[in-house]
C-alpha cells in the first residue's frame, strides 16, 4: 500500500474507529487503519460495553493486518508499529449503555479529526452501530465521520492488502450547508489517494437558477465536473453514485444542526442506508486545517 502522499495533503492527524467487534465493523477498521497509515495519523480503537466486561481479545488485529499488507515484518512486536508506519495506536474500552453517548463523550475530551463507523445498510440489523446509532454519534460529536456499508458494493479501501482506490467522487451541494469544507476534503481525498485522475462530480438537486457555484478548480490528479437534476434529493443522491460507480460520497453537513439534525431519520439515514459505497460527512465549519 503506497505512502508516499502523507505529506501532500495537510489534514487528519487523529482517527478514531468505533467497533462492537462485529463482521460489519472489520471493514469499517480497514478503512480506519489504512487512511491512518496514509496519513501517519494517530488511531484509536474504541469499544464501548454495556455489561462492563472487558474483552481486548475482541479488537481488530493491527499488527496482523499490517503484515498482512506488507508493511509489517511478521512477528513484530506491539511497539515497533510506529517505527515502522507512523501510526501510535490506542485500544479504549468504556463501560457505558448508552454507545453514541459514549463515543461523543470520548471524542469531546479528545478532539479527533475523523471518526470511522460501520453500518449495516438497507437489511442488516446489527447490534449497536447500524443506522441510527452510527448517525447518532456523527451528530452528537460533531465530528467529520466515514460510514464504511458493511453491504457497499464498492470500498475505498481493500481489506485484503489495504490498497485504497478513488476514482469517481461525488458531492451534493446546495447553498446551506455551504459545501467549501466538503468540496476541499473531496479534493483532499484526490490528493491522498494519488493514483490516476479523480472524477469530482458536484450534484445540485433543484433548478438551475437556485444551483450554487462554489469555487472548484481542477488540479494535477483531479477534475470537477458539475451536474444539476430535478427531483428528490435522496432519490437523485442515490442515483447519481450509482451511475457515477462513486467510490465515495461527500455530503455537507451544518454540525450539529445540519443534515443530521433536521433531517434525522429521512434524507441522512436514507442516503447512508442506500449508498452503494461510503459516506463521508463533514460539518460546514470543518477545514481540515
Amino acid at each position: 500500500m503506497p505512502t508516499d502522499n502523507a505529506d501532500s495533503a495537510p489534514f487528519l492527524s487523529s482517527v478514531v474507529h468505533a467497533t462492537d467487534f462485529s463482521p460489519a465493523s472489520e471493514r469499517a477498521f480497514a478503512h480506519a487503519l489504512a487512511i491512518a497509515v496514509r496519513r501517519r495519523a494517530s488511531l484509536a480503537l474504541l469499544h464501548v460495553t454495556s455489561d462492563g466486561h472487558r474483552d481486548w481479545t475482541g479488537f481488530p488485529a493491527v499488527r496482523k493486518t499490517l503484515e498482512r499488507w506488507n508493511l509489517l515484518a511478521p512477528g513484530s512486536k506491539q511497539e515497533e508499529v510506529l517505527a515502522a508506519v507512523g501510526v501510535r495506536v490506542s485500544k479504549i474500552e468504556i463501560a457505558s449503555r448508552f454507545p453514541s453517548l459514549a463515543v461523543a463523550a470520548y471524542i469531546d475530551s479528545h478532539p479527533t479529526d475523523l471518526l470511522v463507523v460501520a453500518t449495516e445498510g438497507r437489511e442488516g440489523v446489527g447490534r449497536w452501530l447500524h443506522g441510527s446509532k452510527a448517525e447518532a454519534m456523527a451528530r452528537w460529536s460533531g465530528t467529520m465521520t466515514l460510514f464504511v456499508p458493511a453491504d457497499a458494493r464498492r470500498g475505498l479501501v481493500a481489506a485484503a492488502d489495504g490498497s485504497l482506490t478513488l476514482e469517481s467522487v461525488l458531492v451534493p451541494v446546495d447553498r446551506t450547508p455551504e459545501p467549501s469544507a466538503a468540496i476541499e476534503l473531496a479534493r483532499r481525498a484526490a490528493e491522498l489517494a494519488g493514483d490516476g485522475e479523480v472524477r469530482i462530480a458536484l450534484l445540485h438537486v433543484g433548478d438551475e437558477a437556485s444551483t450554487p457555484r462554489p469555487a472548484a478548480r481542477d488540479g494535477a490528479g483531479w477534475k470537477f465536473e458539475r451536474e444539476c437534476r430535478p427531483g428528490d434529493p435522496v432519490e437523485e443522491i442515490v442515483r447519481a453514485a450509482e451511475r457515477r460507480s462513486a467510490d465515495l460520497v461527500v455530503m455537507p453537513t451544518a454540525g450539529r444542526h445540519g443534515v443530521f439534525e433536521a433531517l434525522r431519520g429521512s434524507t441522512t439515514e436514507r442516503v447512508l442506508r442506500r449508498a452503494p459505497c461510503p459516506v463521508l460527512a463533514v460539518p460546514a465549519a470543518a477545514r481540515g486545517d
